[in-house]
């Protein structure tokens, strides 16, 4: 009889490869049902693309392709979490609690830094929604409620954050092992290693984008000598940050093939740790090495291009609802909110469901201003950012110094 290769722990297999937990069932045989499972993932996410398509066909004057991407964007998040949930055994469960807490942490840490150095829009989008809330609560008597919603508010982005960074965590775990692989793959192509490196640190000049010293004055005060010029104004400044977004998802997109092309080289690797093995190994176990990292590509390709996705639909709805402009020119001014829902008038033909809809409306137009969306959409996009470079660089660490030991 063959002699048995070892197996990884779950959470290492993972890093270093396909899930023991979510991919076999422990035998010399490949398991259907989790097989199925993976393979169910691209049936699915490629069965709601058509039929959203086709709905955003049928709706296009009332929903727009910023909004189709977010809706997708989601869905793939949590269909690629639920796998790592539903392991018995491996460890991934608790990598994503660890990491949702860590993440929680940072995300109030943030929250609390000033505009001054970091210019998410918060304070400002928080100050003209409660000026909008205020007349709202006095009306029906609940002053008292005003602190509990900012406070509310803002413990609500803290999870929203805590949720991200635990969907990201395992996405920049696999982007710093394709990174390395794809670097060493092209070690005679010098152009690609550098758009390599510079879509591995997209994320930094992300955060560099909002961070105020270094780029908002920097080019207000930018050095001449012994004077100092403005090279961009504040709305040229905006747009420029929206057309640098967009060609940093971009980049990604492009080197999207050298990543996966890493990733199924992994079966080579296994292939050849196995024949270095003591004893004699069955040519059914072989194959199922190579099977299992072909099978789940289709997980990879999600884990790679769904924070993508996220970015450059949440840099499309910033632009639209938060009143910015793709032109480099002066930006009109922000329109003055719609009125309340007290002073909106209503149809006398209209039940009353019809008017409670038309107060609820005129409410939440009241309340989502565009100054308000900037801030949410901008910590969105910038928190992103630092999500991936946050467990791309573990994952750095972790391949160089702690996969091997």
């Amino acid at each position: 009889m063959g002699l048995e290769a070892p197996q990884r722990s779950g959470i290492l297999e993972d890093l270093r490869g396909p899930s023991r937990g979510l991919e076999s069932c422990g035998g010399s045989q490949p398991c259907e049902g989790d097989w199925g499972a993976e393979n169910a993932v691209l049936g699915v996410q490629l069965v709601v693309t058509l039929l959203t398509a086709t709905l955003m066909h049928r709706l296009a004057p009332h929903c727009s392709f910023a909004r189709w991407l977010l809706c997708n964007g989601s869905k793939m998040f949590l269909t690629v979490t639920r796998l790592y949930f539903s392991a018995e055994e491996g460890g991934e469960r608790s990598v994503c609690l660890t990491f949702a807490f860590l993440f929680l942490l940072l995300a109030m840490l943030v929250q609390v830094v000033r505009e001054e150095t970091l210019e998410l829009g918060l304070e400002p989008g928080l100050a003209s929604m409660t000026q909008n809330l205020e007349p709202l609560l006095k009306m029906q008597g609940w002053d008292w409620a005003l602190p509990l919603a900012k406070l509310a508010i803002r413990m609500g982005l803290a999870f929203v954050g805590s949720m991200l960074g635990a969907f990201l965590t395992f996405p920049g775990l696999r982007l710093a092992q394709t990174h390395l692989d794809a670097l060493t793959m092209s070690e005679d192509r010098p152009m690609l290693q550098f758009l390599l490196q510079m879509s591995f640190l997209s994320p930094l000049i992300i955060l560099g984008l909002w961070t105020k010293p270094i780029a908002r004055d920097f080019l207000h005060q930018a050095p001449a000598g012994e004077m100092t010029f403005s090279l961009l104004s504040d709305s040229a400044f905006d747009s420029l940050r929206l057309w640098v977004l967009v060609a940093l998802c971009l980049l990604r997109l492009a080197v999207t093939r050298p990543h996966l092309q890493a990733y199924l080289c992994l079966a080579k690797a296994r292939v050849e740790q196995l024949r270095r093995e003591a004893g004699r190994i069955e040519a059914r176990e072989i194959q199922r090495r190579v099977v299992r990292v072909y099978c789940y590509v289709t997980v990879v390709s999600l884990q790679y291009l769904t924070p993508l996705i996220l970015t450059f639909n949440c840099t499309l709805l910033l632009k639209t609802l938060g009143g910015y402009s793709w032109g480099l020119g002066p930006v009109p001014m922000l329109s003055p909110p719609p009125s309340s829902a007290h002073d909106r008038l209503v149809g006398p033909g209209e039940d009353e469901a019809q008017q409670t809809a038309a107060r609820i409306a005129g409410a939440l137009g009241s309340l989502l201003t565009p100054l308000f969306l900037r801030g949410v959409l901008t910590f969105l996009i910038w928190w992103t950012a630092a999500c991936q470079l946050l467990s791309s660089l573990f994952g750095l660490y972790f391949h160089r110094y702690l996969a091997g030991s």
